[in-house]
């Protein structure tokens, strides 16, 4: 294939025929249906979406694996080259590689790094000079038209050089090649190895082929790294700095700037992203007081969630927490520390936001002349109405779409949206494709915790990541298939976030699993997914339920939660440290800023979950093609034992050799092992459950 056109082996590569053509046949007109299939036919094209009314997406940096289904008839070799186009026009050409014998499956990765809209194509040929190859090896070696096997290559050789857009150096290697074939004088060792000539290795580029086949053109989006790769930190600014004042017993509100100390705190933990439930004023009416209560006393601070009262709505913040001036500064300290902040988008409302005055319209009118409340059987949120877009569509997405770019303007470029399987699909596709028209930066959270037809349409169009059910996933067997699926089935499209907790969600594990559950749902959330997040109060170990529900007690939704952290950290309480270990692992380990490359190994124990991230080092800036990025994390998921169990890893899966033996070493502790492919583990739920190791490769 030649430098920089749309050619393969020096000539234009045919399109597929398309148009019905007409002709005679049998004394009369005949008309033939289009031909699809082409000479060399090229199918089942990934990246690709259930849905082909929207497209594929990746990151900048992630490495995508380009695929397709390449065969032809009979026994003569194909081969597939993979065309992509960057948004600036710059073409790149890499030749694929077979997949699984039988399975006509061809694959190249390529990172992306380009922002923008790609645009990519495969291109089937029949594979000349490999067919010849092999040909040749089988019929020389059995002594079967030898000089007739030889002929053929020294025309194919001769052919090739005749060819403008190879380099002259290498058409005269090609005709001395074609010279060397047909020397019959030469020992026939000698000719023999001429079949292995690195000079073959020019069709690798540019093969040579007569038939060629492309197939459509198809798109992917990459949009910025932070799109996918991130570690969020979620907290209250109200509870930090808040104090509760003795004399009536009333609270004094945690500020902006009273929040600003805690970002101190996240980024000496490694975080980069900070979560901010709603900032904006609290209703009054139907106000909900501790732990989801109906009677809140006169102190009760309400649920951020219950959005709007006199003093405003959604482009408005909670004057407890300070100005509009302070929340930028508390932006600013954040840019500061390399955290950008997200903010919560909740398209709903309380009796008191001036929507509820101003469009009536905009909420649904019960027969009995009042508003519908929000409901989740057998929750109920009396103090938030929830929005109907079915009155006035247009409407509401000018609105919302100016509270985003309200906010746009003060510093946020992350929006986690709240419920958005709540609202219609056209709406959410409609808002996020219209500000990422101007503003490809900004990325959407969609905090969705429904039906997998909803989640994965919310990905196809437009939410750059999404919330998932790794929360609930705890055993091996669960988190094999949870992960496996993220990571392979949905990753053209969907991003997970892999929170450990949320104010909502405080599973059964977390509860009563101990400090081990807490460690070993950090490591994985960590290192399985490229973007993870954490809830204040994780680090320290919260762990007590409101009866009856699945999340924390004295909730701190509906009240102020000020913590100690440095006090818990003193006493040998908190998990701070390893968080923070955590992310110093993910930064110096590009393998762990990926989401497809996770594969997983088999254990003799049902409670060892046995995986790695592997990077190869050609994908990785300042390393070698053979200085590859390997972590393997070994945990042991039962919170409550101590486990012995022997791991067996696929070496080659990892660029090892098999039966090969190497070292590794454990990111926190430092200790080192000989491994190879059969391991001896032990992990202690009380003392170390989880091995995070890196691969060492070389002298060290």
């Amino acid at each position: 294939m030649n430098g920089c056109d749309d050619t393969v082996g020096g000539r234009a590569a045919p399109r597929n025929p398309v148009s019905i053509e007409r002709h005679p046949r049998y004394g009369r007109n005949v008309t033939s249906r289009p031909v699809r299939a082409g000479r060399i036919p090229v199918t089942r094209l990934t990246p690709a979406l259930p849905d082909p009314r929207w497209n594929p997406k990746a990151f900048s940096g992630e490495v995508v694996p380009f695929r397709a289904t390449v065969f032809r008839e009979g026994h003569d070799l194909v081969g597939a080259m993979l065309v992509l186009t960057s948004p600036s026009g710059v073409k790149q050409r890499h030749r694929m590689t077979a997949g699984a014998a039988g399975t006509d499956r061809w694959e190249a990765k390529v990172r992306l790094d380009e922002l923008g809209t790609w645009r990519w194509r495969v291109t089937g040929f029949g594979d000349e000079v490999g067919t010849w190859v092999h040909d040749a090896e089988v019929k020389i070696d059995a002594g079967v038209d030898v000089e007739l096997m030889y002929e053929i290559g020294a025309r194919l050789a001769e052919r090739a050089a005749k060819e403008a857009g190879r380099p002259a150096a290498v058409r005269k290697r090609l005709k001395a090649y074609a010279a060397a074939l047909r020397e019959t004088e030469a020992a026939a060792s000698a000719r023999r190895a001429l079949l292995e000539d690195p000079v073959l290795e020019e069709f690798r580029a540019r093969p040579l082929a007569r038939l060629t086949t492309d197939s459509e053109e198809h798109e992917i989006l990459v949009e910025r790294r932070r799109a996918g790769v991130g570690s969020w930190y979620e907290f209250f600014p109200r509870s930090e700095g808040a104090r509760r004042l003795k004399k009536d017993g009333s609270w004094k509100s945690g500020t902006f700037r009273t929040a600003q100390r805690r970002l101190d705190g996240v980024a000496a933990m490694g975080f980069d992203v900070v979560y901010l439930p709603p900032i904006h004023p609290i209703g009054f009416a139907f106000r909900k007081g501790p732990n989801n209560t109906l009677t809140p006393g006169p102190f009760d601070p309400g649920s951020p969630w219950a959005i709007g009262a006199a003093t405003g709505g959604h482009d408005a913040i909670h004057p407890d927490l300070g100005t509009l001036a302070d929340f930028r500064a508390f932006v600013r300290r954040a840019a500061a520390l390399g955290i950008e902040i997200a903010l919560d988008l909740a398209l709903q409302a309380s009796p008191d936001h001036p929507w509820v005055t101003e469009h009536p319209e905009w909420f649904t009118t019960l027969p009995d002349g009042t508003i519908a409340y929000a409901e989740n059987p057998p929750k109920k949120y009396q103090d938030i109405y929830p929005v109907n877009f079915d009155d006035d569509f247009e409407g509401l997405v000018v609105e919302v779409t100016r509270i985003v770019r309200h906010w746009m303007k003060q510093g946020v470029r992350i929006f986690r949206v709240d419920n958005p399987h709540t609202k219609p699909l056209a709406f959410w596709e409609r808002l996020i494709g219209d500000i990422n028209a101007t503003d490809p930066d900004v990325v959407f959270l969609a905090e969705a915790f429904t039906r997998p037809a909803m989640m994965h349409a919310l990905a196809m169009v437009g939410f750059q990541q999404s919330y998932s059910y790794f929360t609930w996933r705890n055993t091996k067997a669960e988190l094999e298939e949870f992960l496996t699926s993220v990571s392979q089935e949905t990753a053209d499209f969907m991003r997970p976030n892999l929170f450990v907790n949320t104010p909502d969600i405080l599973t059964e594990y977390l509860q009563f699993g101990g400090p081990a559950a807490f460690t070993v749902r950090a490591t994985i959330a960590a290192t399985a997914g490229a973007t993870w997040g954490v809830y204040s109060g994780f680090e320290l170990f919260e762990s007590v339920a409101r009866p009856g529900a699945e999340e924390a007690i004295d909730n701190e939704k509906y009240e102020y939660k000020p913590r100690d952290f440095a006090k818990a950290e003193a006493d040998g309480r908190s998990l701070g440290l390893y968080l923070g270990i955590l992310n110093r692992i993910r930064a110096d380990h590009p393998a762990l800023g990926q989401l497809r490359n996770i594969r997983f190994y088999y254990s003799d124990d049902d409670s060892v979950l046995v995986y790695s991230k592997h990077l190869e080092g050609r994908f990785i800036e300042g390393h070698g093609p053979d200085d590859h990025d390997t972590i393997l994390v070994v945990a042991n998921v039962d919170p409550h034992s101590v486990r012995e169990t022997t791991v067996h890893l696929d070496l080659p899966a990892i660029d090892l050799p098999e039966g090969g033996t190497f070292e590794v070493e454990d990111l926190v502790t430092g200790d080192r092992w000989e491994w190879g492919e059969h391991n001896y583990v032990r992990l202690d739920a009380f003392t170390q459950p989880v091995h995070i190791l890196r691969v060492i490769r070389g002298a060290e």
